[in-house]
């Protein structure tokens, strides 16, 4: 942890380099997050009083709001209940394999990146086709006079959906994510703004977020349903021997085919392979919980990585 600065900032551009300097280290979203509460309170306190320069605002509000230092361990200490609150414990490591393997069921971890990988089709949908959509709206009409206020909307709401985005990774695959949009500069003109926007590079990473989700839905939805189908047919193995039996239903019947194949089609259809089939889909079931954690723990540090802007 890096040391406070011991002169006083007499600007916010000052105060928000040393609480920047003091959170090093720590989490890009919480420097984010923190970053963008201390501009807008800092601004809010220049607003309310538009006859007190700067210096003179920061001098009243480290007495109210805090010192750099003492922001930046205010924000460590409450990144500590955010992240045991989105990362549940696991469950109690087991010293057997067998123990370790089937204590998957009890990870919340492991059921949230079940359900973000289904849903995550359907979001991927809605990204790809608003990224696709906008950029080329945004092309065709850059010739016209109402091309740019179009784009400058399209570039604002590409930050919206990563923000939203963000939510979604966070709640069902624990990773930490930013609660605020980094702060828009206010130090420049209009244009610059807009320049800034996109020459951010957080714009074209959310851009290339929304569009790696269509495949990365797809691939994931096709994973897990077929994985299910397969694993969940195998676990009804004996009911549908009991219907059968109940109904009357002839599983055993093999008319002009292969001689090995009847025989295995006999046994699978007895009580012993339906047995087997039920063991086999459980045992396929548990490792799916296991492919799911890994692959929204992957996805988690995707997101991370194309959604969060680097302190």
């Amino acid at each position: 942890m890096n040391a406070p600065s011991s002169t006083p900032p007499r600007t916010i551009a000052e105060y928000l380099e040393q609480l920047r300097t003091a959170l090093r280290g720590a989490d890009p979203a919480l420097v984010q997050d923190a970053l963008y509460d201390a501009e807008e309170h800092l601004r809010a306190e220049l607003y309310e009083r538009p006859g007190r320069d700067e210096a003179a605002m920061l001098e009243h509000v480290v007495e109210s709001y805090g010192a750099p230092g003492e922001v930046a361990e205010i924000y460590r200490d409450q990144e500590i209940r955010i992240q045991r609150a989105i990362r549940p414990p696991p469950p109690p490591k087991r010293r057997s394999l067998a123990g370790r393997f089937f204590g998957v069921i009890a990870d919340p971890r492991a059921w949230g990146a079940l359900f973000y990988l289904l849903f995550g089709l359907v979001t991927g949908i809605a990204y790809f086709t608003w990224v696709i959509a906008g950029l080329s709206m945004s092309m065709g009409l850059s010739v016209l006079i109402i091309g740019l206020p179009f784009i400058v909307l399209f570039f604002g709401s590409v930050r919206s959906f990563a923000l939203l985005e963000g939510r979604l990774v966070e709640a069902m695959l624990g990773v930490r994510m930013p609660r605020r949009p980094p702060y828009p500069p206010k130090h420049r003109s209009l244009f610059q703004r807009i320049g800034a926007m996109f020459t951010d590079p957080r714009s074209w990473s959310s851009m290339l977020y929304g569009l790696l989700q269509l495949p990365l839905g797809i691939f994931y939805f096709t994973l897990i349903v077929v994985w299910l189908s397969v694993s969940l047919s195998f676990i009804a193995a004996p009911i549908v021997k009991l219907v059968a039996m109940l109904e009357h239903w002839d599983m055993g019947t093999c008319v002009g085919a292969p001689e090995w194949i009847c025989g295995g089609v006999e046994w699978l259809s007895g009580w012993g392979g339906a047995t087997v089939l039920c063991l086999l889909g459980l045992l396929l079931f548990f490792l799916l919980l296991h492919v799911a954690r890994g692959l929204g723990h992957l996805h988690g540090l995707l997101a991370k990585h194309l959604l969060v802007r680097r302190a």
